[in-house]
């Protein structure tokens, strides 16, 4: 792993976050993009080497919407920028992490992603990136 890539927080308005995290942070958020696999709107804030994104779910079936549901807003997952998405999924389940999906999605911000399931990560939703080329 290279670095975190970014810190994701479900949130339940997306305006309304992007409006407060813009006073937060001093500037707007530089990009905003759905990802209508995953049910979700998002926005991104670059902060140094990383980026936060803020995500809305877009329907009840949407993991944000079960998230927000059931523990409030907040972070949901950190992600970790990786060079070869399909070595690092092969060396994490060969590692005992459990993946929650078997091949890599599209993702938000132009990345393919893999999460690694919270039970086997310490509670922590972990998502490896890499950027599609």
């Amino acid at each position: 792993m290279k670095k975190i890539e970014h810190i994701g927080i479900a949130v339940k308005n997306l305006e309304q976050s992007n409006e407060l995290f813009a006073k937060l942070f001093g500037k707007p958020a530089y990009k905003t993009e759905s990802v209508v696999s995953e049910h979700v709107s998002t926005s991104f804030f670059i902060m140094g080497e990383s980026k936060i994104e803020l995500l809305q779910a877009t329907n009840e079936e949407s993991a944000i919407a079960k998230f927000i549901e059931k523990k409030g807003e907040g972070i949901h997952h950190i992600a970790f920028e990786v060079d070869d998405i399909l070595t690092e999924m092969k060396r994490m389940e060969e590692e005992g992490f459990t993946l929650l999906n078997k091949v890599p999605k599209q993702g938000a911000d132009n990345k393919l992603i893999c999460f690694l399931h919270p039970k086997t990560t310490n509670g922590v939703l972990i998502e490896l990136c890499q950027e599609i080329k």
